[in-house]
């Protein structure tokens, strides 16, 4: 942990204070200027309002919708359809972000699914989903949804299987309707479980690349960027590391 964690980040804190590229032999002394570059650079605000984004909508869909599905299915009314239902949410799951990105990337596009289903309504949209830039970043996190909400998902249902039935049994004989089972049963009992997804959810909505860095690369523009990718492309794009590592600190805190 010392060795692989806590001296990076220490070094990456010296790293903020200089100017420098991958292959530097010396290190120019800047002092604060990234930090002063950080707060005034537009991008990274573009960045962080996406990250926001990211954050609220996995939230919403990873902790809460999730906790709502696996109560749904550990419920007697689906037990018998219930594995089956699990096995699909949990497909997704196992399946590459590369090649999720990929199918999206289709889904998306001027002629895919996407535009072919909304033509069913009268919709004529012509131009593709990630190509405009008030959608672009809502099409990756809506991706991400779809590929990770599975594993959240089954993550509750172990959890809610370990709750007696005994305690389910007792609430029917005393006369709680299957919401009422769920608020005041299901939701206290999975307490701590719902903390572990929720710093889960959180950490990774901030530290997210590999979704929007395959689908959209950070465009159309800067428009979906987020702070990782956005750290990325300062750092083996354009090769500023200094400017890089302080991004890589915004991430951290």
């Amino acid at each position: 942990m010392g060795t692989f964690i806590y001296y990076p980040i220490l070094v990456n804190f010296y790293y903020t204070l200089h100017s420098f590229s991958a292959f530097s032999t010396e290190y120019a002394f800047v002092g604060l200027s990234n930090f002063q570059l950080l707060f005034s650079d537009s991008i990274i605000r573009t960045a962080l309002v996406n990250n926001i984004l990211y954050c609220l909508i996995s939230v919403l869909f990873q902790v809460f919708l999730a906790l709502g599905i696996a109560a749904v299915l550990e419920d007697q009314l689906f037990r018998r359809v219930s594995s089956m239902l699990r096995t699909m949410y949990f497909i997704p799951v196992l399946i590459s972000m590369t090649v999720v990105a990929m199918l999206f990337s289709q889904i998306y596009a001027p002629r895919g699914l996407l535009n072919s289903f909304l033509s069913l309504f009268g919709s004529d949209i012509r131009t593709g989903w990630i190509g405009r830039s008030s959608s672009a970043i809502f099409c990756a996190i809506f991706m991400s949804q779809w590929h990770s909400m599975g594993y959240t998902t089954m993550l509750y249902i172990v959890d809610i299987q370990k709750i007696p039935a005994e305690l389910y049994e007792a609430a029917e004989i005393d006369g709680a309707n299957r919401i009422q089972r769920f608020i005041n049963l299901t939701v206290p009992r999975v307490k701590e479980m719902f903390f572990v997804l929720m710093v889960i959810t959180v950490s990774g909505a901030f530290l997210v690349f590999n979704d929007v860095y395959i689908l959209t690369r950070g465009g159309p523009g800067n428009s979906s960027t987020t702070l990782s990718v956005y750290m990325y492309d300062m750092a083996f794009t354009q090769d500023r590391m200094g400017y890089a590592s302080t991004i890589a600190i915004l991430m951290f805190v």
